[in-house]
């Protein structure tokens, strides 16, 4: 089932999400319902916040990277089978020079910014089998999970901009908290007029 995203604005996307137990409910169903609207959205990565629930649990599918003719093949080839689940994941560490590369989020359509990140990090998670993993990953891999863990901490992309940016965009973020804004996906927005 496709749900609707949160657009920016919304309160939940604002929180620091709460861990699950192996016992959530529905999380199988939950998870098929994740990438199902992801999928439809043409996103690469949905947090569970996004849909409007405030849990640590996020999804991320690189698949449409692999297109890039600019990375090596290398890192098309790894972009290209990338599909994981995260629960309760916990950032170790992140290494490296950071980086610029332009983002954008299915909560914020249309916005897209540099965003400086570190290209190593190394996570802790559970997978979909609650079986508890630890991983390094790098590059563009790296960057859509630090995005999306962003998410399951409070944080949107457009926090990390400098206070110039954020002056100008700020109109088309009030915008997209109204409703108002053409999107060819499903999305509920905060601070939408009631219609009469």
């Amino acid at each position: 089932m496709i749900l609707p995203i949160v657009a920016y604005g919304d309160p939940v996307l604002k929180k620091k999400a709460k861990e699950i137990t192996r016992d959530y409910p529905k999380l199988e169903e939950l998870l098929d319902n994740m990438f199902e609207t992801m999928y439809n959205a043409m996103g690469v990565g949905l947090a569970a916040p996004q849909i409007g629930l405030p849990i640590r649990l996020f999804l991320v599918d690189t698949a449409p990277f692999s297109d890039d003719e600019d990375l090596s093949a290398d890192e098309r080839e790894a972009l290209k089978d990338f599909k994981q689940v995260f629960i309760n994941a916990t950032i170790l560490k992140e290494e490296g020079e950071q980086w610029a590369f332009t983002e954008g989020c299915l909560s914020i359509p249309d916005v897209r910014e540099d965003v400086f990140r570190q290209p190593k990090i190394t996570v802790e998670y559970l997978d979909e089998n609650f079986e508890k993993q630890t991983k390094t990953f790098d590059g563009l891999i790296a960057r859509v999970i630090q995005h999306e863990y962003d998410h399951i901490e409070g944080i949107m992309f457009t926090d990390k901009l400098s206070s110039f940016k954020k002056r100008l965009i700020k109109g088309r973020l009030s915008n997209i908290s109204k409703g108002k804004i053409n999107v060819d996906y499903r999305m509920r927005f905060p601070n939408q007029k009631k219609k009469r």
